[in-house]
């Protein structure tokens, strides 16, 4: 299969999406005024919650946890928030930060996770983009060896930053994840405690940390299960996160 593309300068991918950020990434984003959502997904460490051919991906960007007698393992994303229009977007829908935009902007349309193909038709992006331009992707293969590099270096930031985020989110008080493949938790923390926490635990992710979490699940099916590997269940109604759930209501 054979991919052509080429941006159009629509600006469409740049809303209402909340772009993964690396660690850096992330305190530069808050730094600069902008809101930080934090995204959190879970599973058990007798594979409740992950699919077999995901295992090696999500291993690597996951920290293990204790859940109640249960071991666990947390994948934490830092996303810039974006509710409508990014706010580096100008009147032309032109990045006012394009030399030093996130790395996920760099990669678009291109996947981070391996186990999830380039799909033209859930991207924002109008048809002309994929007629048009040099050719991206050949014989199944991604062409541009650059842009090959800063995939792989998305991915290495998930699995180095994750027991730093680990350590932040406890200092933010962060603890309830969702089940990998039930939903997310989602979590708004204040800028200001988000920049001092991060500011703390950079250089020293082995800060000390309460490293209990428990699992909000979307139904009693899913939480007899989740409890029968003795982990710990919530299913009150979220305080100071939102739980989004995959499941149709």
């Amino acid at each position: 299969m054979n991919t052509k593309f080429s941006c159009v300068g629509c600006g469409k991918c740049c809303n209402d999406h909340h772009v993964p950020l690396t660690l850096d990434e992330a305190r530069i984003w808050a730094g600069d005024g902008g809101q930080v959502i934090v995204l959190v997904e879970g599973f058990l460490s007798n594979g409740l919650g992950l699919p077999e051919p995901q295992r090696e991906h999500a291993y690597r960007r996951s920290v293990a946890v204790q859940s109640g007698t249960s071991e666990a393992y947390v994948a934490i994303t830092f996303a810039a928030y974006n509710a409508g229009p990014c706010r580096n977007l100008d009147e032309d829908n032109l990045c006012r930060i394009y030399d030093r935009r996130p790395l996920v902007c760099r990669i678009y349309p291109m996947e981070i996770n391996p186990h999830i193909p380039l799909n033209t038709t859930l991207k924002d992006c109008p048809p002309e983009s994929w007629t048009t331009g040099a050719d991206m992707i050949v014989g199944g293969e991604l062409v541009d060896q650059d842009l090959a590099k800063l995939i792989q270096h998305s991915r290495q930031a998930d699995h180095d930053d994750i027991q730093s985020k680990d350590a932040i989110c406890a200092l933010l008080g962060i603890r309830t994840t969702a089940l990998k493949g039930d939903g997310f938790t989602a979590y708004l923390p204040d800028m200001g405690a988000f920049i001092q926490g991060v500011d703390q635990v950079v250089g020293q992710p082995e800060v000390e940390q309460d490293s209990e979490w428990q699992f909000h699940v979307s139904g009693e099916g899913i939480a007899g299960q989740v409890l029968e590997t003795g982990a710990q269940v919530t299913m009150d109604v979220p305080v100071n996160y939102a739980f989004i759930s995959f499941r149709a209501p």
